[in-house]
């Protein structure tokens, strides 16, 4: 099987290169790998140690970035490797400046495989949540180099689990230690025979929890949102807009405010979106030369502030659980204790079901829906101080995964 997956995986090589040619973010994709090991040469010093951080994309990231400014802090002599297999994660944080080396994971050949452990040789890998690449963990094994899976998800339905997925399952015996979120996890990698197993949550609370002590101002939101109820609708998509544009046309009062954050902020998706809101609507990008209290809808035409955002709301709606991938990040707007409201689309995420078994999260199914929630929240005060109270303790209580896996780096590195 293993001799499969590497014909396969050279296939697909070939294949996103004819991609590239019609679609820009395969395009991103491709050409982003194609000087990797001279960046890795150029930015790596290679008489000091290395620690690599692979992350899948933007998510992830948030998840390994707790434990990236741990490790620069406790051991400022090594080195961040920090790479990306998507372009959407790679893009927004290529200059993210605690990392010594920002680049693309080249596609998992076993040539790739080799020619970047020997590289890069890290004092120790750390892969965030579930990128799994057989020939970089089997090179990884094979040179015995401590390595982690943090902040670890594992569903029954993955191949490792099946019958014929013995080969995948034996890719697994590369990592030193699973620290992973939840029971389901733990059991499922016990029952196959891993011991090294620790559940020690997910880093973005801890990710979170920083941003809320930051308590960083925006005198342009405050400015805006003065008085008023304000809905901050973070990483939206058409789906949702369409029925948060609905409430704001037809439902909405004069002393309800809505900040809007779309996913994608492409010059015509953001035009499109204000001139479907009959309201007035402020974009970030003009908002330094206006009064911003003049306006009912703040449209948020940038990225990196939303987490920012949240502070200056009453009530979140989390974007996303209109489309396949499902719902966006959740934990921003908890840290903050709101009442959040998102799509149906969210069972892939354990924070997501887990704040809507306590309450304090709402999965509206349409527009009906969601204007009724929103005129409870606006009109019983006291329901949204309950709820608010939920997403808060939920963030509260799951603090300190950052802390538990440390301790482990701490011994890998100090060896």
């Amino acid at each position: 099987m293993q001799f499969i997956y590497n014909i396969f995986t050279q296939l697909a090589v070939l294949v996103l290169k004819f991609v590239a040619l019609f679609n820009a973010k395969i395009k991103l994709f491709v050409l982003g790998r194609k000087h990797v090991f001279s960046e890795i040469d150029s930015k790596l010093i290679t008489t000091k140690p290395v620690v690599w951080v692979h992350v899948a994309s933007l998510g992830e990231f948030e998840q390994g970035r707790p434990l990236i400014e741990e490790i620069k802090k406790k051991y400022s002599n090594h080195q961040i490797l920090l790479t990306f297999f998507s372009p959407s994660g790679y893009e927004v944080r290529k200059n993210y400046e605690l990392a010594d080396a920002i680049c693309y994971l080249p596609m998992d050949t076993l040539g790739n495989a080799k020619k970047f452990i020997a590289k890069t040789c890290p004092s120790v890998a750390i892969f965030v949540k579930y990128e799994f690449w057989p020939n970089y963990l089997l090179e990884l094994k094979k040179h015995e180099i401590p390595t982690l899976l943090v902040s670890g998800i594992f569903r029954e339905n993955q191949i490792f689990f099946k019958s014929y997925g013995a080969w995948m399952r034996k890719s697994l015996e590369a990592f030193t230690h699973f620290f992973v979120q939840d029971e389901v996890s733990n059991m499922l990698l016990k029952n196959s025979g891993f011991d090294n197993v620790t559940i020690a949550g997910d880093t973005r609370f801890d990710r979170v929890q920083k941003q809320l002590e930051a308590n960083e101002k925006l005198i342009f939101i405050e400015e805006f949102a003065k008085n008023s109820h304000v809905l901050v609708a973070g990483s939206t998509w058409p789906e949702d807009e369409e029925k948060l544009v609905e409430y704001i046309n037809n439902k909405a009062n004069q002393n309800e405010k809505f900040i809007i954050a779309p996913h994608n902020i492409n010059k015509e998706g953001i035009e499109h979106l204000k001139k479907s809101i009959h309201k007035k609507v402020l974009l970030f990008t003009e908002h330094e030369t206006q009064k911003k209290e003049d306006f009912q809808v703040f449209v948020i035409d940038t990225v990196g502030i939303l987490s920012k955002i949240y502070a200056y709301a009453d009530v979140a709606y989390i974007g996303g659980g209109y489309t396949k991938s499902g719902v966006h990040n959740t934990l921003e707007a908890a840290t903050f204790g709101l009442p959040i409201l998102i799509g149906p689309n969210y069972r892939k995420f354990k924070e997501v079901k887990d704040l809507i078994a306590l309450k304090g999260c709402i999965s509206v199914n349409n527009k009906e829906d969601l204007a009724s929630w929103l005129t409870l929240f606006y009109e019983d005060e006291l329901s949204r101080v309950e709820k608010a109270k939920i997403t808060k303790q939920y963030v509260t209580q799951n603090l300190g995964a950052t802390e538990k896996i440390m301790k482990t780096i701490d011994k890998v590195l100090t060896l």
